[in-house]
């Protein structure tokens, strides 16, 4: 497969779901800022309108017929407005209240009456109430020519307005643009974790990486009460998933590292936070507990871990390595640092070679702990001391053409690089892509 190129067949809908979730904040942040915005831009923008109203009645002075007044009252409602509006009636009104009118005249026939609703609508309400009674008054004046057959009579006193007639702009679609801004940022989230090449179902794995898939090691939620302690295979807290994972994961390692008699392995990553040092514990713990002869080295020389994960107390202010300690609890070797090592590499590294030759006698297998490869160099160098190489995968973590370009350095050196252990894979990811027992047993069976 071109390693440009986008698969969606490694997109999980469960992978989007989390994503959105993993950015709720940042979404429920952007929505209501949006809702700000155009409630502000909305208030900026607002100029409030009143609206002063009567009801007038109009009836045919020649005729009693009701019809008749039903049809003046229809005609009279396309020109009314324009008769209001009319340049002789804005000077009657103006000379009349001693202002000038700014607004606009609307007038509608209530359907089937001769009835008929003025309208008049401005940003004063006061001059709006002045010049609707001035009007009123001057309308003969200015109507005569027009409908001198015609009479009208207030049914509805006008009267001055106390609130604005409109609303501010976009008040009528602000919910709808803050939802469809909403749904916009779901959308960007969501096509950026898609073309995120990184690897998201473990199906896809055997198609993108460039290594055989040695198991998954499902997702486990760290609550409350282990907070502060790694996920690690010998705690009662774990779930028989993860602990199970794990056990047949190392089957597998112990069965390629027997095959090709080899005992020194080194479990890097890509990148840091990818939980490689919990998964070099966990694996040692897991040969410890098929009867094995485990020594677990920390050599992550910039960022040590194995002394948290463990919980030992070790002297900080010691530099490099002391001796060997055997762990009661875990029935562990352990050769562990405590903080990172300064000047190290070409001298310390020869050491670590000297001590793991000698070491090799003593043990069956010595998993060393090194640093992500994307981090520093010292794994490039531990390559070569080591008999085999692990690579840790995190569910959509790293991308995936840095994984491969380092699966390129373990087999340009001299290490053998036996595979991939997918890492906090979630269950529903794992379940939908079937890559479970079944998958590992099938695995095997292939490698032999």
């Amino acid at each position: 497969m071109n390693r440009n190129e986008m698969d969606f067949g490694n997109i999980s809908f469960y992978g989007i779901l989390r994503e959105l979730k993993r950015y709720l904040v940042y979404i429920v942040i952007f929505t209501v800022s949006v809702w700000l915005f155009i409630t502000g831009l909305g208030q900026l923008l607002y100029t409030p309108e009143y609206t002063v109203s009567t009801t007038l009645v109009v009836t045919d002075k020649t005729s009693e017929n009701n019809y008749a007044s039903l049809s003046l009252a229809s005609s009279m409602a396309d020109v009314m407005s324009e008769i209001f509006q009319s340049d002789a009636m804005k000077e009657l009104v103006e000379t009349d209240i001693g202002n000038t009118m700014e607004g606009r005249i609307t007038c509608s026939q209530v359907p089937e009456t001769n009835l008929l609703v003025l309208n008049i609508i401005s940003t004063d309400p006061s001059s709006a109430y002045a010049f609707m009674n001035s009007a009123l008054t001057h309308y003969s004046e200015v109507s005569s020519h027009v409908f001198s057959n015609a009479s009208l009579q207030v049914l509805q006193e006008p009267s001055i307005p106390t609130s604005p007639s409109n609303r501010p702009r976009f008040s009528n679609h602000k919910n709808v643009l803050t939802l469809a801004a909403c749904l916009g940022m779901c959308v960007l989230i969501s096509f950026l974790y898609i073309f995120r090449y990184t690897l998201k179902t473990p199906t896809n794995a055997k198609k993108v990486l460039d290594g055989t898939i040695l198991g998954v090691i499902p997702f486990e939620k760290n609550n409350k009460k282990r907070s502060k302690k790694a996920l690690l295979i010998n705690l009662p807290i774990i779930s028989m998933a993860y602990s199970e994972a794990y056990r047949r994961v190392v089957s597998r390692i112990e069965h390629s590292l027997r095959k090709k008699n080899k005992q020194v392995l080194l479990v890097t990553s890509a990148a840091e936070n990818e939980g490689k040092s919990t998964c070099a514990a966990n694996i040692a713990l897991a040969l410890q507990e098929k009867g094995k002869k485990v020594l677990l080295i920390d050599c992550d020389f910039m960022k040590p871990a194995q002394y948290k994960i463990f919980e030992r107390r070790i002297d900080k202010e010691m530099n490099g390595y002391r001796s060997i300690q055997y762990n009661e609890k875990t029935h562990l070797w352990e050769l562990f640092l405590s903080k990172p090592v300064e000047n190290h590499i070409n001298s310390f590294i020869n050491r670590l070679k000297q001590m793991i030759e000698y070491y090799r006698s003593e043990f069956d297998y010595l998993i060393l702990d090194s640093s992500p490869t994307k981090a520093s160099s010292d794994a490039e160098v531990l390559m070569d001391i080591v008999d085999c190489t692990l690579m840790v995968v995190k569910e959509d973590y790293s991308d995936i053409r840095i994984i491969n370009d380092t699966v390129d350095l373990i087999w340009q050196s001299n290490s053998k690089f036996i595979g991939f252990v997918l890492n906090s894979f979630h269950e529903q990811v794992i379940q939908n892509n079937a890559y479970g027992y079944g998958y590992y047993k099938k695995s095997m069976s292939e490698s032999r």
